[in-house]
């Protein structure tokens, strides 16, 4: 939920940017050259280096028809490898757990080490002159940054791996010092939850708050709109909420608001009040409050319909308090991660409409209109008002 300062929103309306056009919000051809366009040249979260903490245990996570396993290998290293075996390409793992010696594939039993060489097969003689070091893991690009674990599965049309995510974020990753998230565990596993709607909606109303008023009237209570107090780097953006002075007349957002500065004493007095909300595109969003801090993707599941894969960390330890103040941290959460489904699905449905033209955009929609831009240089034919006979 960003938005730029509303300093100063008055414009001729000819001037203002204009929505995408309906038809690339459910087509099949999108779906496909956003995969391979957006989504495989860009950082994806995986999981907290805490869900892995020790040597074999791992994490997998699927991209499309993608699979990439990430591991903690024996010299405490954090690798990442295409999840398929490199015999007949069965899917290696799955979920979360521990391989404590070796990865064995299910199908035929070939066994690979924790850094993706390859041990041996059953029956090897079967393979006359095979050379084993040549069918290792495909190793996967990966970076660690804020206590997460990223990877690239690809690189870019010119061969380029985008830059370590540090880098990405600039000055906004220093923000986070003082959270220590890079100490925080995981408070819950990770989640999936299916939604109607296409995955590029899910990230158009992440990344604006003008709906926030209207559409989470429970936030609306509680905090100020993050209309101001905006930063951004090339491609991430960081919104900021404070608690009102009044608090809420709702039992569970009231009760949050009185007892979260006490519950967050190990955070510099100036952190306490706030909510921050960063997104990173193409679909990856960080929420960091004073209790707590969550990671979300929006993943294409198809045209018209997404995941929304996430999980909750938190630091190790929590007082009573504080593990109230999450308590009631989360039942507000699920309350908006419902509004905004409920919001999304019915601008799903609306975009099929014949009638419905794209709309100007407020300058309080300009990180969704960087999200725009970003489809529109990355794939040409979202330029186009109607669907292409042929695409690239």
């Amino acid at each position: 939920m960003n938005a730029p300062s509303a300093a100063t929103l008055d414009q001729p309306l000819q001037t203002l940017p204009r929505a995408l056009p309906a038809w690339v919000y459910n087509h099949p051809e999108m779906t496909r050259l956003e995969h391979e366009r957006i989504l495989l040249p860009s950082w994806q979260i995986v999981c907290h280096v805490n869900s892995i903490p020790k040597a074999g245990d791992y994490v997998t996570f699927d991209l499309g028809p993608e699979s990439v396993l990430v591991l903690r290998d024996r010299d405490g290293s954090i690798r990442a490898f295409h999840n398929v075996c490199q015999h007949r390409g069965a899917r290696l793992l799955d979920g979360a757990g521990n391989c404590p010696a070796t990865i064995t594939c299910p199908y035929h039993g070939w066994t690979y080490r924790h850094d993706g060489g390859l041990i041996g097969m059953p029956v090897r003689e079967s393979f006359p002159g095979l050379d084993r070091s040549g069918h290792g893991l495909r190793a996967v690009q990966v970076d660690t940054a804020f206590g997460l674990v990223f990877v690239c599965l690809k690189a870019d049309a010119k061969g380029n791996y985008p830059p370590p995510v540090s880098k990405v974020w600039g000055k906004l990753g220093e923000e986070l010092k003082p959270y220590r998230t890079e100490e925080m565990v995981p408070l819950s596993p990770i989640t999936s939850d299916v939604w109607n709607v296409d995955w590029k909606i899910a990230m158009d109303n992440y990344l604006e708050s003008y709906h926030v008023p209207i559409g989470h009237p429970g936030l609306y209570r509680m905090f100020t709109p993050d209309y101001d107090d905006q930063a951004t780097e090339p491609g991430v953006a960081r919104g900021l909420s404070w608690l009102r002075e009044n608090r809420s007349s709702r039992w569970s957002e009231g009760l949050y608001q009185s007892l979260i500065e006490r519950a967050a004493a190990h955070l510099p007095e100036a952190q306490r009040r706030c909510w921050r909300f960063y997104s990173a595109l193409p679909n990856l969003g960080i929420d960091v409050y004073p209790d707590q801090m969550d990671f979300f993707q929006v993943l294409p599941a198809g045209p018209g319909k997404c995941i929304i894969r996430g999980a909750v960390f938190g630091l190790p330890g929590a007082t009573r308090e504080l593990r109230a103040v999450r308590f009631l941290s989360n039942r507000i959460n699920t309350s908006v991660n419902n509004e905004d489904k409920w919001l999304c699905e019915r601008v799903q449905r609306g975009l099929e409409s014949s009638s419905y033209k794209p709309g100007p955009l407020s300058r309080l929609e300009s990180c969704m209109l960087e999200f725009h831009d970003l489809l529109r240089e990355r794939i040409p034919e979202f330029r186009l008002a109607q669907a292409p006979r042929q695409f690239g």
